[in-house]
């Protein structure tokens, strides 16, 4: 399925009211001492069957990790919506490794989410915004059809794990989006990089195949680049700019911009 998503607003142009809040809140810090001292598996559970972490989506960049995500979901529920932001500017190896593990695993409602054409063309006619602008680049491309997408879910399944950045080095297994109200669950927050090779070499997942070839963070075409050994996993994501987020997380409502890491 493929959808292209005209201009709207977004959830997080309004503010929740404090009761709201502070219920949502209280929600989330149940579900992470509940699932405290619970592995990936079990959470991914909690986010599919727990009624306090409501209709939950995934989202997927189909990138150098995210199949092993999409196998926990694929065990548990083949039919959970997953949602792939293709903003036309992905590498060619990217959008087919998307239809493989889509196809390998049985998922059953994949759906492809793109920006309108005709806001494309009125606010990217040359597809040069990122050069100029980053930050509102990712915004028309990733962060405003992704927003419209999970419009009427509750809550959203992330590959982020801690190990990837400084700006990840905190994560829970349960967040909560304050701007938007809705909780984002993040199963494999604790897990090392040896844990994610390990899980692909013992199901026999198939890899990306720009990892090979020095990209173990993998985003646009023109705004990523390999990565030397010994160095930050999303290094080569906007090398050399203060930005090592694309917006579509957020902290307290504020996209986390941090200076590149050593």
């Amino acid at each position: 399925m493929t959808l292209h998503l005209p201009q709207k607003a977004a959830a997080g142009d309004r503010a929740l009211p404090p009761e709201e809040l502070a219920d949502l809140r209280a929600r989330v810090g149940a579900l992470n001492a509940r699932y405290r001292h619970h592995g990936a598996v079990s959470v991914m559970e909690g986010a599919l069957r727990d009624p306090e972490a409501g209709n939950i989506a995934m989202v997927s960049s189909f990138g150098a990790e995210s199949v092993v995500l999409l196998h926990l979901v694929a065990l548990i529920d083949r039919k959970t919506p997953v949602l792939f932001i293709d903003t036309r500017l992905l590498f060619a190896e990217t959008l087919a490794y998307q239809q493989e593990v889509a196809e390998r695993l049985h998922l059953t409602d994949v759906r492809v989410i793109r920006t309108d054409e005709e806001l494309l063309a009125r606010q990217d006619p040359y597809g040069a915004l990122r050069l100029t602008d980053k930050d509102a680049c990712c915004g028309l491309r990733k962060t405003l059809p992704l927003e419209q997408a999970l419009s009427g879910f509750d809550g959203w399944i992330t590959g982020r794990k801690r190990f990837q950045s400084s700006s990840r080095s905190t994560l829970e297994f349960f967040e909560l989006e304050e701007d938007t109200g809705r909780i984002k669950v993040n199963p494999l927050a604790h897990w090392a990089p040896d844990d994610v090779r390990a899980y692909m070499d013992e199901n026999r997942l198939p890899r990306h195949p720009l990892v090979a070839r020095g990209y173990p963070s993998i985003g646009c075409k023109p705004c990523t680049s390999p990565v030397k050994p010994g160095e930050d996993p999303r290094a080569g994501r906007w090398r050399g700019e203060d930005k090592t987020e694309c917006g579509i997380h957020f902290g307290n409502g504020t996209a986390l911009r941090q200076g590149p890491t050593t």
